[in-house]
């Protein structure tokens, strides 16, 4: 018996969703306003560059940088191959992308001050020709980033937030556990870039028991996100002893994971670390995709591994000028992570930092892309918009204004998203 047989349905003349001609006509009328409000997006659309329609190119980036290394396309699926062969030299560089010798001398006065280093995955997604490619801007060192170093960092952020080794709290019931330095790509516009040093480090197994036991001794902590660095540059078996530890803690209900590796290195996610963390479900996953050229079709595999193994996946985008500041670009981007499973969840603001103010976009160019988001796509893909306040004062969301006002009459004035003004009856306020 299928399910229809299962329920009675009774024939009707007309379903309870009937309509008039009349009425079918306006209805008609007001989808095509809906339909033209979006033409200049499908238009622009055509012009983002989205890694899901560039396999072709990607491939020629793959050889290009097997050739460089000296790779097979057996080690091309090896992770570890590729962690190990991260380009961090200009002459490797030089054979994968083109260069001129401004461009190389810009790459040796970072070095200096930071380090550098490029996954062959991500390598193998730049354009070797476009200096403005956006893959190649969040990779490769620019001058720059040393012109632009006049802020101290804030370093209240690590001096007053860290009760415990390698513990950050900023809120009441969550906090952070440090993992690692190591990220298996450094990106340009990194807020971390003073906490990377020149090597990578695995922190001690003995500071990240007594930030075990902070999680044991208080009992308000119900949230553990553990990142670095990047938490998927530790070992399977080390995540899989902290995920262990963290489901013995009662009070401990949710367990999350901060890697942009699923984006930059595909290929570490194996069968065998979503087995780990199949474990462990559900695992929550964030991880960083900035433009469409990101979200490939290794990226769609290693998506549908981790959610299979009952990981929620998200995306923290960073707004980034000359990247996805773009109302077009970032709507392009939203649309593309559910194609993959990722739910957008933020977009931050770039803060002011040494050596990333010309990645920088203003608020302002933000709440212009939430404007058009808000209404013009699926309500999942509208993540919140959100600046990292100073001296530890914590993601704060900034959104366009709805709310128009609230009458003592119990009248509530809106903006629409079409921007019409609309009066809502309210209900009274319960008494305190």
């Amino acid at each position: 018996m299928n399910s229809d047989q299962a329920q009675k349905f009774v024939p009707v003349e007309k379903s309870p969703l009937h309509v008039t001609e009349e009425q079918r006509l306006i209805g008609i009328e007001r989808c095509e306003s809906y339909a033209a409000s979006i033409q200049d997006y499908l238009e622009a659309r055509k012009n983002i560059p989205a890694g899901l329609d560039l396999a072709d190119d990607y491939a020629d980036g793959r050889k290009r940088v097997l050739a460089a290394l000296g790779g097979t396309g057996e080690d091309w699926q090896d992770w570890k191959w590729h962690v190990g062969n991260t380009i961090t030299d200009l002459n490797t560089l030089g054979k994968i992308i083109d260069l001129n010798d401004d461009e190389r001398e810009q790459i040796r006065s970072i070095e200096s001050v930071c380090r550098w280093g490029i996954s062959p995955f991500y390598a193998s997604l730049m354009d070797r020709t476009d200096r403005d490619c956006p893959i190649r801007k969040q990779a490769v060192p620019s001058g720059l980033e040393v012109e632009n170093r006049t802020d101290e960092p804030d370093k209240m952020v690590v001096t007053y937030n860290s009760p415990a080794p390698l513990v950050t709290r900023v809120y009441p019931d969550r906090m952070i556990i440090n993992v690692t330095n190591a990220c298996t790509m450094f990106c340009r516009h990194c807020l971390r870039r003073r906490d990377i040093g020149h090597e990578n480090i695995v922190y001690a197994q003995k500071d990240l028991e007594l930030a075990l036991d902070y999680v044991r001794e208080h009992p308000e902590i119900r949230d553990v996100l553990i990142t670095g660095g990047d938490a998927f540059c530790v070992s399977d078996e080390r995540l899989d002893w902290l995920l262990t530890e963290l489901g013995k803690i009662p009070h401990v209900e949710m367990k999350r994971l901060g890697s942009r590796t699923p984006v930059v290195l595909p290929m570490r996610v194996t069968d065998e670390l979503c087995d780990m963390l199949a474990r462990h479900a559900p695992v929550y996953l964030n991880t960083q995709v900035n433009h469409p050229k990101e979200i490939t079709e290794e990226l769609r595999t290693a998506t549908d591994k981790l959610i299979r193994a009952g990981v929620i996946l998200g995306n923290q985008a960073v707004l980034l000028r000359g990247i996805n500041a773009d109302r077009h670009v970032m709507k392009k981007l939203m649309q593309d992570c559910l194609r993959v499973a990722i739910r957008p969840y933020y977009i931050f603001n770039c803060k002011k930092l040494n050596g990333i103010d010309h990645f920088r976009a203003s608020i302002e160019d933000g709440l212009n892309i939430m404007e058009y988001l808000r209404g013009y796509t699926s309500g999942m893909a509208v993540p919140t918009y959100i600046c990292t306040l100073p001296k530890s004062r914590g993601k704060t969301p900034v959104m366009p204004q709805y709310l128009l006002n609230i009458n003592a009459d119990g009248k509530a004035r809106f903006r629409s998203w079409q921007g019409f003004v609309v009066d809502y009856d309210d209900a009274k306020p319960q008494a305190e």
